[in-house]
């Protein structure tokens, strides 16, 4: 059984900075493209930060330069170091993951999310 957690969400003030972790925990064989997405009230939930096991990273145009995302594959975790946050920046953050586990099945997994609320 797989299971990624997240945690680090919060409110926090226009122009402050958060830092979300994702875990994957189980019977993992190996893992992939590790991924953020948010969604916010009443709009679809849309891709934020990626990046592969090499350490490739990607960005969705609005929070490049202001995000940076990281792993360390031997804990299996994810970094989200979100800085400069703006209000349009508020929504559920979900961690995703494509993991082959121990019996060899390929699938991508989701977290629970975590709540980022920007606001003054």
């Amino acid at each position: 059984q797989v299971q990624l957690v997240e945690s680090g969400g919060g409110l926090v003030q226009p122009g402050g900075s958060l830092r979300l972790e994702c875990t994957a925990s189980g019977s993992i064989r190996s893992l992939g493209v590790m991924t953020w997405y948010r969604q916010a009230p009443g709009k679809q939930r849309e891709r934020v930060a990626g990046i592969t096991s090499g350490g490739s990273s990607n960005f969705k145009d609005s929070v490049q330069g202001r995000f940076a995302i990281t792993r360390e594959n031997a804990k299996k975790t994810v970094y989200l170091q979100m800085n400069g946050l703006k209000p349009e920046d508020t929504g559920v953050y979900y961690c995703n993951a494509d993991i082959t586990d121990t019996s060899g099945q390929f699938r991508s997994y989701w977290g629970q999310g975590t709540q980022v609320t920007v606001s003054s």
